[in-house]
């Protein structure tokens, strides 16, 4: 799915496989960074999934017809309404996590669309 070129697997501090120790992740990405350092925004994140689970149906959202555009429309509307007050409406959920989640949304049926038409 990335378009990051390939780089030959190497320890961070240059052990050879068969070394004590050794463990080639020395440059792949590091989930960490998101994971440990955002957990108030991916917790508010995944409130909304939560609330759309229960609204519609548990990742329904995978097959909802023109997704990528329906998405970024939703995630547009999420970023207006943003401007005029901090809590949706309905949800009474932050409008900031609606448009986070919108936008993972949107960008995983893109990177799946994507990988589809790789294969």
């Amino acid at each position: 799915m990335s378009r990051v070129v390939k780089k030959p697997e190497t320890d961070p501090r240059g052990l050879k496989s068969g070394e004590p120790g050794a463990k080639f992740d020395a440059g792949k990405v590091r989930p960490s960074l998101i994971l440990n350092a955002m957990p108030l925004a991916i917790l508010a994140v995944s409130e909304v999934g939560t609330y759309g689970a229960n609204k519609y149906s548990e990742n329904g959202w995978k097959d909802v017809d023109n997704g990528i555009a329906r998405y970024t429309d939703a995630m547009d509307r999420h970023r207006i309404k943003e401007g005029l007050e901090v809590f949706d409406e309905d949800s009474n959920l932050r409008h900031a996590a609606q448009v986070a989640w919108n936008a993972l949304a949107r960008l995983e049926l893109m990177l799946r669309e994507q990988a589809a038409n790789t294969i």
